[in-house]
């Protein structure tokens, strides 16, 4: 009889985790279909502003806007990290992790000064677990993160770049491919002409400047980069939201079955303690023969 009852305790506890994940999962659910709406949308404005910076920057002009030259050295580097605020996303922030500590490990070798930002909490605490300093951290982003806030960061970023204070930029997150497809890279995003355009070959327009190049380019390519910024937060707070989806779905899954097996297991002791007791019955009415 205590097997059994402990095997009701422990169905019960299961089935209340059982809730909680189920919850968390539908949460996960419908702020991934926003995020990604989000990032849908962003993503063909950033594509085509893409394209146009890396048209005008290969047409012949006899000028250039200083995000799209490369510094004439490249000893001070700056990389941001952007993680998750809260746990129980699966691998989503170790695998970020892993990608920036063989980076840093690689920046290093070569001997360049590397300032370190940190987005989210999971990640702040795996920098000061692995001992590596960080300059600024962040911590206001979570699924829906503000191109205000995002903006005040880049507007920072641009002018330490054209300070001199920062010769590359650097950010470590999960790109958004599709609902299926997402993976942890680096990408450079300044100087800007690395990621001008995901295509390698100009599209062939022919553009005629009102009122002048110096001052459409001076607009767009500040304008490009903070598109292209605000885009990371948008495909990290997308992946977040899927790794989390999943990772409770699984869980979920996982509390269906010790259940139906817990079950099989109280079914099986109740079914022994009853047999047990009919056999006492069934002794004792013998005895009194």
């Amino acid at each position: 009889m205590g097997n059994a009852r402990a095997l009701v305790k422990r169905r019960k506890s299961i089935r209340n985790i059982r809730k909680i994940t189920r919850t968390m999962e539908l949460i996960a659910t419908s702020r991934f279909k926003k995020a990604m709406d989000r990032a849908a949308e962003a993503a063909s404005y950033t594509q085509k502003i893409n394209e146009i910076v890396s048209d005008l920057s290969q047409s012949d002009l006899t000028f250039s806007h200083p995000l799209l030259l490369q510094p004439e050295e490249t000893k001070n580097v700056t990389l941001l990290i952007l993680t998750s605020n809260r746990g129980l996303c699966g691998g989503y922030n170790g695998g970020i992790l892993r990608l920036v500590n063989a980076r840093l490990r690689e920046l290093r070798a070569e001997g360049k000064n590397v300032t370190v930002e940190v987005s989210g909490k999971r990640g702040i605490s795996a920098m000061k677990f692995e001992g590596n300093p960080v300059h600024k951290t962040f911590t206001q982003f979570e699924d829906k993160p503000s191109f205000e806030e995002v903006n005040e960061i880049a507007n920072r970023y641009l002018a330490d770049f054209t300070g001199g204070e920062t010769h590359r930029l650097e950010v470590a997150y999960q790109s958004f491919q599709s609902a299926a497809r997402q993976k942890p890279v680096i990408e450079t995003i300044l100087p800007f002409g690395d990621l001008s355009t995901d295509s390698q070959e100009s599209s062939g327009v022919d553009y005629e400047f009102l009122p002048s190049p110096e001052e459409i380019l001076e607009e767009i390519v500040p304008a490009a980069f903070r598109a292209r910024f605000f885009k990371c937060f948008l495909d990290a707070a997308v992946g977040e939201q899927i790794a989390r989806m999943i990772a409770m779905k699984s869980a979920t899954e996982n509390a269906d079955d010790m259940i139906r097996d817990i079950s099989m297991k109280y079914n099986r002791a109740r079914q022994t303690q009853i047999t047990s007791e009919l056999s006492e019955i069934i002794g004792g009415a013998a005895a009194l023969e």
